[in-house]
């Protein structure tokens, strides 16, 4: 898909690939070639396998549990998307976690 002269590409991360799936369906376009995987110490590596020069991504996460976990996915993704020169990059996300800590702190 095409709009504004700038391709549209739909990525997911690891929490949330049906919903993601869904939404690529529904727009008519494929889902994206990412991998997103953990290593035995916990590191997280990420390969885009496909060029987002360019294109408009969005990069659908939740941040459900395990929620540092889930939050590390989509920043080390919104950074490879970065470095891959994406034109625009937009998180979606369907549950952000922390968004209720936001609270003045009990003194």
């Amino acid at each position: 898909m095409n709009i504004h002269g700038k391709d549209i590409k739909i990525f997911s991360c690891n929490a949330n690939r049906p919903f993601a799936e869904q939404i690529a369906r529904a727009l008519g376009l494929p889902l994206g070639d990412m991998q997103v995987k953990t290593f035995s110490d916990g590191e997280i590596a990420l390969s885009i396998n496909e060029s987002v020069r360019g294109s408009d991504v969005f990069v659908v996460q939740s941040t459900c549990q395990p929620v540092n976990n889930n939050l590390m996915e989509l920043l080390i993704s919104i950074d490879g998307f970065k470095r891959a020169s994406a034109g625009r990059i937009t998180a979606v996300m369907p549950y952000f976690g922390y968004a209720r800590q936001d609270r003045k702190a009990k003194a």
